[in-house]
């Protein structure tokens, strides 16, 4: 009764404050869904293409609302007193783990999308772990662009600044969730995945690509991103209906001599969780259930 009562509050501020101006956000049916204390967990199958063989591994994609500074770019500690700094956005926490070899590869993805303003991501990050060293990428969105730095143990990589203006294809997920017809169709300049570009050693810049959308049965239906330069694929599959679920993705990486590397994920559970009340022992079974 008191959860019920409170998402009805925070919808009645949400549509008193006018923070409804996102087309395609349909206020009640979000608020009710995303507005009741707790995080969308979805746990993945993962086959991830790397050095010429596929890894079985696991991915989980986690989706939250959190208050979020518009100045700062950071998650608020105190939204009830930041008054016009203060933003709400769908966060994507996404992770990757598999193992090459003998050793272990950890990735995640954090991407800030938000949920009333037509604006591009203010915040993407990406980090890459592995027994060799790691690398971590972020880009922030300042003056109509994104100023990115890349920190690497590389040495041809090693730290950079660039500025690019353009949609980046992680928020492509976001934007799914918010509403599949937020996702641009036809060509357009795009930034490649985060994790894609350090695992594939390319300079991080705006490439052309074509964006597509078609139906697959089962009310779900798929977005394609092409890149013509790149070799790069990317194929998103959710459900047609809100809340839009991600159900699985395939990456291909066609290489100069035609061979393809094929990542695939595919849906294994969901739940609903205030993961962060969760944090003793006798909560963890909790990752049984959700087969992790």
């Amino acid at each position: 009764m008191k959860s019920s009562l409170l998402i009805l509050l925070i919808s009645l501020l949400l549509f008193s404050c006018g923070t409804s101006g996102r087309e395609g956000v349909i206020e009640e049916q979000f608020s009710k869904y995303w507005y009741q204390g707790k995080a969308e967990i979805n746990v993945f199958d993962l086959v991830q293409s790397r050095y010429g063989e596929d890894r079985t591994g696991t991915a989980v994609m986690i989706f939250v609302t959190e208050d979020f500074s518009k100045k700062k770019q950071v998650k608020l500690d105190n939204p009830e007193s930041a008054e016009a700094d203060a933003q709400k956005v769908l966060k994507l926490n996404m992770t990757r783990e598999f193992v090459t070899g003998v050793y272990p590869y950890h990735t995640m993805l954090s991407v800030f999308s938000p949920v009333y303003d037509e604006l591009k991501a203010p915040k993407i990050t990406s980090s890459v772990t592995e027994w060799c060293g790691q690398s971590y990428s972020q880009l922030n969105w300042k003056n109509s662009s994104y100023k990115a730095t890349l920190f690497s143990y590389f040495e041809k990589e090693g730290d950079q600044e660039v500025s690019i203006n353009a949609l980046a294809e992680d928020e492509l997920f976001n934007l799914i969730r918010l509403n599949p017809d937020l996702v641009p169709l036809d060509d357009i300049e795009l930034i490649p995945g985060l994790v894609f570009q350090r695992f594939a050693h390319i300079p991080l810049k705006a490439e052309e690509a074509v964006i597509s959308r078609r139906e697959i049965g089962s009310n779900q239906a798929e977005i394609e991103v092409a890149y013509s330069e790149i070799g790069r694929k990317l194929v998103i599959q959710f459900n047609q209906f809100f809340p839009y679920e991600i159900m699985g993705w395939q990456e291909i990486q066609t290489k100069q001599d035609g061979k393809q590397e094929i990542t695939t994920a595919t849906r294994t559970k969901l739940s609903m969780l205030d993961y962060w009340n969760k944090n003793e022992a006798i909560f963890e079974g909790l990752r049984q259930d959700l087969g992790l």
